[in-house]
């Protein structure tokens, strides 16, 4: 039987945590503990019964989390290396209080209804006392980016917002109006958001804590070794393995990277891989954890939120995708290895993979195909993840790692802490997306963008990738893609769905009346035609006239001419690309907190070690530019197949240029034709070109084979 936490040796993330000078007093880590166990079971009850209200689950969730973070961290860098007792005593009055109002002002929900929605000054004081709650314990958690987005959110809306003179002028709210809105609006502190906190982000956490504890995480870890050890470069490819799989249990980048990071990097150092090479290729494989069905991060539950998509067909369509992305990280560390002149290690292939799969196989395997079953066979993800978690420890019974009662209860805790900063943070986004809401600024933000790209469809993207680099300096990946998914996802929808229309005009596909007649008014010239083959200029145009009569009308032909099927993959794309570009914060300089986390590891300098990491993961960038002009995310897996087998072989030629060896070390002529091959085998929907880049590639490939054969 294990040890309570406050027993154990710190662990990773625990001497992680003593670096960072949270909390470590053996009293506060009981009470953590216990508090955390016992959360876990309320939003257990949460999900699986109905004696909570969704209000008053989001109010519980909140409040709950709101004790861990109080008792893991301190207000201040000073406090946390003191870890003083006066700060842990001023700390829990706080927290008290917040508690407190919150509960009380969620209490009050009839009465103001009653009263006709009027807040009384008690009211209006607790209901300030709950936001300002929030904004702290966010800050403590996340850092400052988030709080001062929600300030000047809140103050744009009651105050200085009235004093602009442009499109984003507002006049305002009464600060009752707003405090109202802010606590019981359904984009609020306890709304939709909160609410997917509560359900699937916190079940699938848990579901993740409950594998760590069952020893899952080794299990991933042995096989990865048992499948690459024999390998050319096997080490590099244990890490790009073992993140992929250890991205369907924690969904974090920097929870890959500090768990797996501490066995791959010392592993890929002693097989000979450059240091800064093994720390990127650990920053880079594990952002992709993410991406990698069928959990994906808290992302994936907010995208199906936002989009009423299902999330079974979300992770279904982003496996494809997501395996091009860790294939691409692959490619790099083969030709390193190559390129270094590897052999296979033997020694580092761990046991035989079937004593493996005996020895815990089962407790990661059986809970993971549990949960793709039930996924698939339309039970919501809520039901599937608590199945699941079940499934854990049931399996843990066929291995000897058994789950006994103070095990339940060491992954239940880990569940509860593990959750404070995403849950914290879900919570608090709400009050931005609350204002957005409110003021209408996501749709004029969306406007200016599609005015800034001037209809390029290349330049939104562009503008979509630096704006979430520089959320992502400040904010985690799920918050960067809330924000961004508010603001630019209208922008991207409809860039794409003209791009759909422009092309069934082309087509010549009938216009409905009403948009001939506004045709016929704002462009005569192109009247006579409509209804019959363009080209896709001259449709361009046509569409472009149009939007400028009435824009409404535009959005109105989407629906009139472009089939249902179509407009959901377009929005999956539009969103999928937003998701996927909020990664790059992970991997891109100044701040890649993934590649600082794997430096720190590596003993290597953080921003060279952030370089290599970028480089190591360009498909974050490429795979999105796939989303917006092929039909990768459509549904036809005939399709979806053939885009991923050419860009298969482009991202390969890209790694060969990146890496300047093939099969043979290359200089700069050759490395331009492996760029030119790579471009043509990943140019978006021209066939030909796909074929000639694919011959040329294998031409290429065969005589540089011959090379190294010459050579050895």
């Amino acid at each position: 039987m294990s040890e309570s936490p406050s027993a154990t040796a710190p662990s990773p993330g625990e001497a992680q945590a003593l670096e960072l000078g949270l909390r470590q007093q053996p009293e506060v880590r009981r009470l953590i503990y216990w508090v955390g166990a016992c959360l876990a079971l309320l939003h257990l009850v949460m999900n699986f019964t109905t004696l909570f209200s969704t209000q008053w689950q989001a109010t519980l969730h909140f409040v709950g989390l709101s004790i861990l973070g109080i008792l893991l961290y301190p207000p201040f860098r000073s406090a946390r290396r003191a870890d003083s007792r006066p700060w842990l005593t001023i700390d829990l009055l706080l927290g008290a209080a917040v508690i407190s109002a919150t509960v009380w002002i969620v209490s009050a929900e009839d009465a103001i209804y009653e009263r006709g929605v009027h807040l009384t000054g008690w009211e209006q004081g607790l209901a300030v006392v709950t936001i300002l709650g929030a904004i702290e314990f966010t800050r403590r958690t996340t850092g400052w980016i988030i709080p001062l987005l929600i300030v000047l959110s809140l103050t744009y809306v009651v105050w200085w917002g009235g004093w602009l003179d442009n499109v984003f002028r507002f006049r305002g709210l009464s600060a009752e109006t707003v405090l109202f809105r802010s606590i019981f609006g359904d984009d609020a502190l306890f709304g939709t958001i909160a609410q997917i906190s509560v359900t699937f982000v916190f079940m699938f956490i848990l579901f993740g804590a409950f594998l760590v504890r069952s020893g899952a995480g080794d299990f991933v870890i042995a096989m990865a070794r048992a499948l690459a050890g024999r390998i050319v470069g096997g080490p590099g490819l244990v890490a790009v393995i073992s993140s992929g799989l250890t991205g369907t249990i924690s969904g974090s980048a920097i929870a890959n990277t500090v768990s797996t990071g501490v066995i791959t990097i010392p592993l890929m150092k002693r097989a000979g891989f450059p240091p800064r090479f093994a720390a990127g290729v650990e920053s880079a494989a594990s952002t992709g954890g993410q991406l990698m069905p069928p959990i994906m991060g808290a992302g994936a539950f907010v995208m199906a939120s936002y989009t009423q998509i299902p999330y079974t067909y979300i992770v279904l369509v982003a496996f494809l995708p997501a395996l091009l992305y860790f294939l691409s990280v692959a490619f790099f560390v083969r030709l390193e290895a190559k390129r270094l002149k590897f052999s296979v290690d033997s020694a580092d292939s761990g046991p035989p993979f079937a004593d493996i799969m005996r020895q815990g196989g089962v407790v990661f395997v059986l809970p993971i195909t549990a949960l793709i079953l039930l996924l698939v066979s339309g039970f919501t993800p809520t039901y599937a993840a608590g199945v699941a978690i079940l499934t854990v420890v049931a399996a843990s019974w066929l291995t000897p790692r058994r789950m006994g009662p103070r095990a339940i209860l060491d992954a239940l805790a880990l569940g509860s802490r593990n959750m404070i900063t995403t849950g914290l943070l879900l919570v608090a986004v709400g009050l931005v997306v609350n204002v957005i809401a409110m003021t209408g600024v996501g749709n004029t933000l969306s406007l200016m963008i599609q005015q800034w790209a001037g209809g390029s469809l290349l330049l939104a993207l562009l503008l979509v990738a630096l704006a979430s680099l520089v959320l992502g300096m400040g904010l985690p990946v799920t918050a960067a893609y809330i924000v961004l998914a508010t603001l630019s996802a209208p922008a991207l929808y409809n860039l794409l769905a003209d791009a759909q229309l422009a092309a069934a005009i082309a087509a010549g596909a009938p216009i409905p009346e009403t948009a001939q007649a506004l045709v016929m008014l704002a462009a005569p010239d192109k009247a006579g035609l409509m209804g019959q083959s363009m080209s896709p200029a001259d449709a361009a145009a046509l569409l472009q006239s149009l939007r400028t009569v009435d824009p409404s009308m535009v959005v109105g032909l989407y629906e009139q001419m472009l089939s249902p099927a179509l407009l959901t993959s377009i929005l999956l794309s539009a969103h999928m690309i937003i998701f996927w570009l909020s990664q790059d914060s992970n991997v891109t300089p100044p701040v890649c907190l993934t590649a600082f986390a794997a430096a720190a590891i590596a003993g290597t300098p953080q921003m060279q070690t952030g370089f290599t990491a970028w480089k190591l993961a360009k498909g974050l960038y490429i795979i999105p530019l796939l989303f917006a002009y092929t039909p990768f995310l459509s549904g036809d897996w005939l399709a979806a197949f053939e885009i991923f087998l050419f860009a298969l072989v482009g991202l390969y030629a890209l790694a060969a240029a990146f890496q300047g060896h093939l099969e043979t070390d290359h200089g700069w002529p050759v490395r331009g034709l492996l760029v030119a091959v790579a471009v043509a085998l990943l140019f978006p929907n021209v066939a030909w070109l796909h074929w000639a880049g694919l011959g040329a590639f294998g031409l290429m490939y065969a005589w540089d084979r011959r090379r190294a054969r010459k050579h050895v």
